[in-house]
């Protein structure tokens, strides 16, 4: 016996279905492919084209628009008319369907004309019980879906009628969002009309300003050589006067040595006046615009002026590729746009909107910066570990897999790791200090080899310095002077060594008979040498020539006091800061300033100052007793143990502890220098793992 399965079907009557999507809803005429053919509107409705015609010629105005007969939204008219709005696809899809459609209410096998035909859904076949080979019915019968064929031709109509309903939709967000770029493209030329309007009036302003220059560089030339033709007439005027009453009365003159007198004093005047007949002043004026190049750089230069950029990216193919986050790194996230075909673009200029967020949903800072190659950088600074949430989008539309998830990790991993434990060249014994030099050149203490590793930027050696002032595998400390030079402490010779950085030729050697332990040294801006003496809990501060200058400090936990030191660097303004279980900071002359940080546990090791004044600072902690961390695992020790987790710490320079370097992969293990290079870099020697370090900071 069949094992049934209940099975919850829906009938829908073909009537109904007629009636309800084949039919006009205006004039109850089923569609068809002539005057009743389907149109679609704007606002989704289906009318057919007899009906439109109907309203749009029963209007008494002509407006160019009529209303919906569904929904009475205003429907504009194309310029075509009626036969412009496009067929309802869909309506089409179901008449051709319907047409196709057995008419039968209920299937019916076609060898057993009384046997109704059955579905199984598990199988997708459709069979009669007379016909069946067995599968269907008896034993296994349970693992199959059986329903009537009838339901469930009715139960495939609904879900094409769903699929329909999901195109129409879709289609009609297609349509919405191409007439709103469409809507947008129309705004977009208006603006830019303006814009090309504005920009011309201000070179028609430019032009007219040098217009009104010369008009008035015209007029003043006119005044001036007006004026000086004015006061020539003047002139004249006054003699011609003065001639005129010399004259007046002469025919009445009857003395004859005035008479005389006058005649002389007249012939001197014509000698003055001839002089007065040549103007002196010109009415040569001419202007001219073709004596130069000027008129040809303003045409080449308004042919040029303006630019049109318009954009062939599509968002909806554009991606963008995350960098590794870390917390505190500035790191990028890189757009790639292409367009609509796929191709990579090769111009930039697009208006690309960045909104990264935390999972608090607040704001993280971000930048996006044009390549002009068709790559964009979005760049950013995460401050603390989590997810972060990037929504990008070009011309307001997302591009692909947007919002792009970041992960964003606390730990920093090194750059690059140089050395290993032995005597070659790529080998260490006991790094302790590290310094840097002109372009990045790394100096290290290879202690325990008695020398002087140089390094390139890229972790290269270039070579090795030694064994002056390093000899005895007892040189701890070592600075970089303003002219190049290289100071180094040694705490078994208690010898402070300038040396040549190119051969490590001795330059001079100098000492304190107070040293006890001198373990670090650094140098001021004005290259004077600063030496700390963990032995003796003294601070000691030479001049150029080696003269001691000073000294500051003694053994004690009170400020300016010390414990064992075990770091020391000089920050801005030539201030000391000497590090033992906290970090202390005095004035060039050794004046205690402040305490930076005091944490009672553990020790730094290495200490430097950046450009920005944040304090750098390696720190290992304190071990439990009977244990120490070796690679992760921990090892059961005799005694009070190893040391314990190491860390680089960022300071700010008021002491704030802003974050620390912690790798994951590759720990630090006893670091007992540290140096500051460009670009927010550090490189950290790692006296435990007998290796040098390279790490982003910032």
């Amino acid at each position: 016996m069949m094992s049934s399965t209940l099975v919850e079907t829906v009938s829908i009557n073909y009537d109904d279905f007629n009636d309800s999507f084949l039919t006009c809803g205006t004039c109850l005429c089923t569609y068809d492919g002539q005057e009743r053919t389907p149109k679609l509107l704007p606002c989704s409705h289906t009318v057919c084209r007899n009906c439109l015609e109907r309203i749009i010629a029963a209007q008494t105005l002509d407006t160019g628009s009529f209303r919906c007969p569904i929904c009475r939204e205003t429907i504009h008219i194309p310029q075509g008319g009626v036969v412009s709005f496009p067929p309802s696809f869909i309506v089409n899809q179901l008449l051709d369907l319907m047409a196709q459609q057995r008419r039968d209410v209920i299937p019916k096998c076609s060898i057993h004309a009384t046997q109704e035909l059955l579905f199984c859904e598990t199988c997708d076949v459709v069979f009669c019980l007379q016909c069946v080979d067995g599968n269907h019915i008896g034993r296994g019968a349970s693992e199959h879906t059986v329903i009537p064929f009838a339901i469930a031709i009715k139960r495939m109509s609904e879900i094409l009628l769903y699929k329909a309903h999901l195109c129409i939709k879709n289609l009609n967000s297609a349509y919405e969002a191409v007439s709103d770029e469409l809507r947008q493209l129309e705004l977009t030329v208006d603006k830019t009309l303006d814009s090309i309007n504005r920009s011309f009036q201000d070179v028609i302003a430019v032009v007219e300003r040098r217009r009104h220059d010369c008009l008035q560089w015209v007029r003043k030339i006119r005044e001036e050589k007006k004026t000086v033709l004015k006061e020539q007439l003047e002139l004249i005027q006054a003699e011609k006067d003065k001639v005129q009453l010399e004259c007046d009365g002469l025919q009445y003159q009857v003395e004859v040595r005035n008479i005389t007198k006058k005649i002389s004093d007249l012939n001197e005047k014509l000698d003055t006046t001839s002089s007065l007949s040549e103007p002196r002043e010109n009415s040569f004026l001419r202007y001219e615009y073709k004596h130069n190049d000027a008129l040809r750089e303003v045409a080449k230069a308004v042919s040029n002026f303006g630019a049109i950029r318009v954009s062939t990216t599509f968002p909806a193919l554009t991606t963008a590729e995350a960098k590794k986050a870390v917390a505190h790194l500035r790191t990028s996230v890189r757009i790639h746009t292409v367009d609509y075909h796929g191709n990579p673009r090769s111009s930039g200029g697009d208006p690309i909107l960045v909104d990264l967020r935390n999972e608090k949903g607040e704001v993280v800072d971000s930048k996006v910066k044009d390549n002009d190659d068709g790559t964009y950088e979005v760049l950013y600074l995460p401050n603390k570990p989590g997810k972060l949430k990037m929504s990008v989008s070009i011309f307001n539309r997302p591009i692909k897999e947007s919002p792009l998830m970041i992960d964003v990790s606390e730990h920093i991993e090194p750059i690059w790791r140089f050395g290993s434990r032995g005597t070659g060249a790529d080998h260490f014994n006991q790094p302790t200090k590290i310094a840097t030099g002109l372009e990045d050149v790394v100096y290290v203490l290879d202690t325990g080899n008695s020398r002087i590793k140089v390094l390139g930027k890229d972790g290269s050696v270039l070579r090795h310095l030694g064994p002056v002032g390093v000899e005895n595998q007892g040189a701890t400390g070592i600075s970089v002077l303003t002219n190049g030079h290289l100071a180094v402490i040694n705490w078994r010779t208690k010898f402070v060594t300038i040396l040549d950085p190119t051969d490590g030729s001795l330059v001079r050697q100098y000492t304190a008979d107070a040293f006890v332990e001198p373990i670090d040294v650094a140098v001021n801006s004005r290259n004077e040498v600063i030496v700390a003496d963990s032995g003796a809990r003294k601070i000691f501060k030479f001049d150029q020539t080696g003269n001691l200058v000073t000294t500051f400090g003694s053994h004690g936990d009170k400020d300016g006091q010390f414990k064992v030191i075990s770091a020391l660097c000089v920050g801005k303004n030539d201030e000391i800061l000497v590090a033992d279980h906290r970090i202390q900071i005095f004035s060039k002359d050794g004046k205690y300033l402040r305490k930076v940080v005091d944490s009672g546990e553990g020790s730094y090791g290495g200490l430097a100052v950046d450009s920005a004044g944040n304090i750098l600072a390696t720190k290992t902690e304190k071990a439990y007793k009977g244990s120490t961390n070796v690679g992760g695992a921990s090892k059961k020790e005799k005694g009070s143990g190893g040391g314990g987790r190491s860390f680089v710490h960022v300071f700010h320079s008021s002491g704030k502890l802003l974050y620390s370097i912690d790798s994951s992969t590759d720990r630090l293990k006893r670091p007992s220098g540290l140096a500051v290079i460009s670009d927010y870099r550090i490189v950290v020697t790692d006296l435990g793992n007998n290796c040098v370090k390279k790490y982003y900071y910032k």
